[in-house]
């Protein structure tokens, strides 16, 4: 049986805000949600009418593609029409929770974004900003929440490359702070670094077993 074939973004939400007389569409997505350290990272992608650039034929689901291919229309898109970052800690996600930590993310990224967008597509979550239509699986759907999508992966892997030589030891470098079997393993044998998340179970347990 063949594999499920993967879903190819288009313009349809985007056309929808053009034809409804907006310019600026922003799409915006975040990523790292499950792992046990590092931020939440979100980015946001403007698109404007009547342009058609080369990278919205490749753009995908960040998930679905190669850390190089990711890496390559990271650079296109960011050298092509206005994105912007936004960050979400450790330290907030322990604070406020990872739902509310992840709307944090998506709207600091706004907060940065040299446009202002007149339609915001966003990946599922409602956003305490104007014009927003949550679309679930828009990163699979829609061009520009996946180009988003593209952007915060590539952010968050580099900054998790530099959390690898700051704290050795936990493999961040590959894992990017999931909760692989090899991190679990380093986190029983180690314990927490300061970028764990001590509100997440697993680093919860560690932290106890380390302070008693």
């Amino acid at each position: 049986m063949a594999p499920p074939a993967v879903p190819v973004p288009t313009l349809h939400f985007e056309r929808e805000a053009w034809k409804a007389g907006a310019f600026w569409v922003a799409g915006v997505d975040e990523v790292g949600v499950g792992p046990l350290a590092g931020p939440v990272t979100a980015a946001c992608v403007a698109l404007p009418p009547r342009r058609r650039f080369k990278w919205y034929k490749a753009v995908r689901d960040s998930k679905v593609l190669s850390a190089a291919t990711r890496a390559e229309l990271a650079e296109e898109i960011r050298a092509s029409v206005p994105f912007a970052i936004g960050w979400a800690s450790h330290e907030d996600i322990d604070t406020m929770n990872i739902y509310r930590a992840r709307k944090l993310a998506m709207v600091r990224a706004f907060d940065q974004l040299e446009v202002q967008p007149d339609a915001i597509i966003s990946d599922a979550l409602p956003l305490p900003l104007p014009n927003v239509r949550p679309v679930i699986d828009g990163d699979a759907l829609s061009v520009a929440v996946a180009a988003a999508s593209i952007i915060a992966k590539v952010a968050r892997d580099t900054l998790m490359h530099e959390m690898c030589e700051r704290y050795p030891g936990y493999g961040f470098c590959h894992n990017k702070g999931y909760p692989t079997p090899e991190h679990k393993r380093l986190l029983r044998r180690r314990g927490p670094c300061p970028i764990h998340r001590r509100s997440f179970a697993p680093v919860a347990q560690m932290a106890l077993a380390f302070d008693e």
